[in-house]
């Protein structure tokens, strides 16, 4: 028996009993009886309808509750499909920073050599510009152009040109200072920017990367095909308070000079 029914029924049996006694034949002439019985008719009539309002309390009460659970169902639904939607929109967050950095590195890397290219080269060239002239400081510049070119690419073709440059660019590479930087210019010419370097220092680092390139051996159709490659590189240092296309104007000139002078040397300007 449901616990809302229980006052009812204790409530039920004094009536019972007031019944009972009202139907006993000892009881029937009392002049009370009648007022009796009409009292005992209101408390039954009162004693059903508060029991209907009991149930009908209890089942709005079933209904709210049953509500209250679905609310809270579809909280919790709605709110894993919140959290589904955040972890989709922090990887496609994280995805597009991926994305941006290698954008990023893209535009300023060589797609042949992978070393940098020329408008990182003109930045970095830029900046440290700048810097040097605060700190009344110097810099060299290398400019570094592969001798005979034009004759692998005619000779054994383009793809053994961009081979022999991916060769070169990696000698470049391991050859150069940790601070140093590097990067193709153009065609098969490498600038390569020292910073905080006196002249002497530059020297050795240009010649450095001349013996290591002059000892590259490159076989591109055979055993017997075996070019010597070799490199001319003009050397400037950078001169305080000068704009940095002069710097390079002048390792540009040295560059040209070491064309001229025979190829396969350094030349400072």
């Amino acid at each position: 028996m449901p616990d809302s029914d229980l006052p009812a029924v204790k409530k039920a049996q004094p009536l019972a009993h007031f019944a009972a006694l009202l139907d006993e034949p000892a009881h029937a002439d009392n002049p009370l009886r009648p007022a009796c019985a009409e009292l005992l008719s209101l408390c039954t009539e009162q004693q059903e309808r508060l029991s209907r309002l009991v149930r009908i309390s209890d089942g709005y009460h079933d209904i709210s509750r049953s509500q209250n659970l679905s609310l809270h169902a579809q909280y919790d639904r709605q709110l894993r499909r919140l959290e589904k939607i955040t972890r989709i929109s922090d990887r496609y967050q994280q995805s597009l920073h991926e994305l941006s950095a290698a954008l990023e590195e893209a535009a300023l890397s060589d797609a042949l050599t992978g070393l940098h290219n020329r408008r990182y080269l003109m930045e970095r060239l830029k900046k440290e510009t700048l810097r040097n002239d605060r700190k009344a400081g110097s810099f060299a510049l290398a400019i570094l152009d592969v001798d005979y070119f034009k004759s692998i690419n005619d000779r054994f073709g383009h793809e053994a040109g961009d081979f022999a440059l991916c060769q070169i660019a990696q000698a470049v590479q391991s050859s150069i200072r940790e601070y140093d930087i590097c990067g193709r210019w153009g065609g098969e010419e490498f600038l390569i920017l020292l910073p905080d370097t006196d002249l002497a220092s530059a020297v050795q680092v240009a010649e450095r990367i001349r013996q290591e390139i002059a000892q590259l051996h490159l076989g591109f159709l055979d055993s017997s095909a075996l070019p010597h490659t070799t490199v001319s590189i003009g050397l400037s240092m950078h001169v305080p308070g000068e704009m940095y296309s002069a710097t390079l104007d002048r390792a540009d000139s040295a560059l040209r000079n070491a064309k001229s002078a025979g190829r396969n040397r350094i030349e400072v300007s």
